[in-house]
């Protein structure tokens, strides 16, 4: 599975997708970096197949709206530390990626995965 890390979450989420077998870029590695547009986003998605993973709501709008991106995972947890986002992805990386295979949109809230 390959998977876009978007620009308000860290990009060692990237690498922990990276480390656990997976294909994770972050908007920093775009040549617009963090500063890339969700349209560009989009499209990288969609060419790429790859899985947005964002905080951003625009892109749940998008997708249910204009069907781009690819597929969503909504980090929906509200403010919390990077250490314990990063826990959340630990603990819930296997039930995530079997949602995502199912699934085009998928929430990660602090307490669950919500398959929509």
């Amino acid at each position: 599975m390959k998977f876009l890390v978007d620009a308000q979450l860290p990009k060692k989420l990237s690498f922990l997708l990276n480390d656990a077998g997976y294909d994770a870029l972050h908007t920093l590695d775009l040549p617009e970096q963090n500063f890339t547009k969700d349209s560009q986003i989009n499209e990288i998605s969609i060419k790429e197949k790859r899985v947005v993973i964002s905080k951003d709501l625009d892109f749940i709008e998008s997708l249910l709206i204009s069907d781009k991106p690819y597929k969503l995972l909504a980090v929906s947890t509200g403010n919390i530390t990077n250490k314990t986002l990063m826990e959340l992805f630990k603990i819930h990386l296997n039930e995530i990626v079997l949602a995502l295979s199912e699934s085009r949109l998928v929430e990660l809230t602090h307490k669950e995965l919500i398959i929509h």
